[in-house]
C-alpha cells in the first residue's frame, strides 16, 4: 500500500483522482493506470488508514468481475483463498417448516472448468488491489475527506479537509451509497426503504458445503448461505446473508447471542452438522438508490454512488465492477484518440453504457423482493409454479446462470478477461 500525507499532494495536477478507496476505486485507478501507464492517477479516501483490514465480511465475485481481476493481475493472488460456487439451490418456505422442498438447482459453471462465481474475502479482495495499485506507482492518500470541488472547463480542484487542493482532469466519485461527491454535484436520486435489514456473519459447521450456496425465500426475506473456504485450522464455514425486518434485525443483532443463535439454526437447520457464530453479526437497512445522472461535468459516479440495489440476487459488487470496466474502456479509447478525459461527452458514453442495465437490475431485484417477501397463499403458489417451469428449462437456466455470471449483455473488455 502506498499512502502520502495530503499537504505533500497540494496542488498536485493529476489526470484522474478517484475518491474512495474501496474495491471500485481501487479497481478502476488500477485498471486505467495498467492500461495507460502515462496516466496521473492517485485515490482519496475519508476511512482511516488501515480499517479496510478489520473487515470480517465475504463478497459473491461473478465470473466475469473474475476475469477482470486476472487480467488487472490479482486474480493469481486471491484464487488460493477464494471458494467457488459449484451449486445454487433455491427454496420457497416457512422458517418452522419442517422440509423445504428444493424449487430450483442451478450447475455452478458457465464454461467447463469456470464457476460462475467465487466467494472472496474482503479484505484479500482490497489487499490484492492495494498491493497491485502500489506496484503500478498509484498514491493513495488516507483519512482524508473530500470538502469541496470546483469545476471549470479545463478540469476539476477537489479540496481536502485539509485545506490541500488537487486538481484533475477527472474526478471518479466511488465513495458508497451515501456519496457526499454525488450531493455536491448536484446529482438527484431515485431512492426509497424496505422496511428490511440484512444481518451478515460468518458460520462455523460440522460438515464441508461442498461449494454448495442456498437461497431460502421466507416471509420477511431471503436467507442465503454462501461456502467459504475453511479458515487455517480447517474449520468448515459460510456466510450468512439474512434479512429480516429492520426492527426484527436490530433486535437479533443487539440481543442475547443465545436467541440469536437458536434463530439463526431455525433458518440455517442442522444438515451440515452442529452450528456456531464464528463473528459479531451486524446489520445494515436495506433500500434501493438510483442516481438519476451517472456523470456530471468532470466527475463519473461509480458503484454504490450510482446504485444500491436489494442483495436478493448478490450483483451489487459484480454492478460496480461493471461499471468500472464500462469507464475504464471509454476513457482508455478517448486517451488514445487524444481526446480529453473529463469531457462531458466522453463521460456521456459511459453513462449511457451503464444507466439502462443498472436501471434494469434495480427494478429486477426489486420486484422479485416484493415478490418473495411475503406470506400471501395465492402468489406463493404462482411463484413456486414459476420456478418449477424454469428448472425444467435448460436453456433458461442457462440464461439466468449467464446473468448471475456478468457475461450478459453489451459486456466490457475487461469483463471478458480481455485487455483494454
Amino acid at each position: 500500500m502506498v499512502e502520502r500525507k495530503a499537504d505533500a499532494a497540494d496542488k498536485t495536477s493529476l489526470d484522474v483522482l478517484v475518491a474512495g478507496a474501496g474495491y471500485v476505486g481501487l479497481a478502476a485507478a488500477v485498471s486505467l493506470k495498467q492500461a495507460r501507464p502515462s496516466l496521473a492517477v492517485a485515490i482519496v479516501d475519508a476511512a482511516p488508514a488501515g480499517v479496510w483490514q478489520k473487515d470480517g465480511r465475504a463478497s459473491a465475485i461473478a465470473a466475469a468481475a473474475c476475469r477482470m481481476l486476472e487480467q488487472l493481475g490479482v486474480w493469481g493472488e486471491i484464487a488460493p483463498e477464494a471458494q467457488a460456487i459449484t451449486e445454487m439451490i433455491i427454496t420457497d418456505s416457512r422458517a418452522a417448516d419442517p422440509v423445504r422442498p428444493v424449487f430450483l438447482t442451478f450447475d455452478g459453471e458457465v464454461a467447463p472448468g469456470e464457476p460462475f462465481a467465487h466467494m472472496v474475502a474482503n479484505r484479500d479482495l482490497n489487499g490484492a488491489l492495494r498491493r497491485r495499485a502500489e506496484k503500478l506507482g498509484i498514491d493513495i492518500i488516507e483519512g482524508m475527506a473530500v470538502s469541496a470541488f470546483d469545476t471549470n472547463g479545463a478540469g476539476i480542484t477537489v479540496h481536502l479537509a485539509d485545506g490541500a487542493a488537487l486538481k484533475a482532469r477527472l474526478l471518479i466519485a466511488a465513495d458508497g451509497v451515501n456519496s457526499k461527491l454525488r450531493d455536491m454535484a448536484g446529482i438527484k436520486t431515485v431512492k426509497w426503504e424496505y422496511g428490511q435489514s440484512g444481518i451478515v456473519c460468518t458460520v462455523a459447521h460440522e460438515r464441508p458445503h461442498n461449494g454448495r450456496a442456498e437461497e431460502h425465500f421466507l416471509p420477511a426475506g431471503p436467507f442465503a448461505t454462501l461456502p467459504l473456504k475453511p479458515d487455517k485450522d480447517g474449520t468448515n464455514r459460510s456466510s450468512i446473508v439474512w434479512v429480516e425486518r429492520t426492527e426484527d434485525a436490530q433486535k437479533l443483532v443487539d440481543g442475547d447471542e443465545f436467541v440469536f443463535e437458536h434463530e439463526l439454526e431455525q433458518r440455517f437447520s442442522l444438515k451440515l452438522g452442529e452450528i456456531r457464530v464464528a463473528d459479531k453479526p451486524r446489520a445494515w437497512p436495506l433500500g434501493l438508490i438510483l442516481a438519476r445522472a451517472f456523470v456530471a461535468p468532470r466527475i463519473a459516479l461509480a458503484g454504490d454512488a450510482a446504485h444500491g440495489i436489494h442483495p436478493i440476487a448478490g450483483q451489487g459488487l459484480n454492478l460496480g465492477f461493471k461499471d468500472v470496466a464500462a469507464l475504464a474502456e471509454v476513457l482508455v479509447e478517448a486517451d488514445r484518440l487524444g481526446r480529453d478525459i473529463g469531457a462531458l461527452d466522453v463521460l456521456e458514453r459511459y453513462q449511457q453504457w451503464r444507466r439502462f442495465d443498472t436501471l434494469q437490475m434495480g427494478v429486477t431485484t426489486d420486484v422479485l423482493n416484493r415478490l418473495f417477501s411475503n406470506d400471501i397463499g395465492p402468489l406463493r403458489a404462482v411463484r413456486d409454479v414459476g420456478l418449477g417451469l424454469v428448472e425444467r428449462m435448460p436453456k433458461l437456466k442457462d440464461f439466468f446462470i449467464r446473468q448471475a455470471s456478468g457475461l450478459s449483455g453489451d459486456t466490457p473488455r475487461l469483463l471478458k478477461g480481455e485487455a483494454i
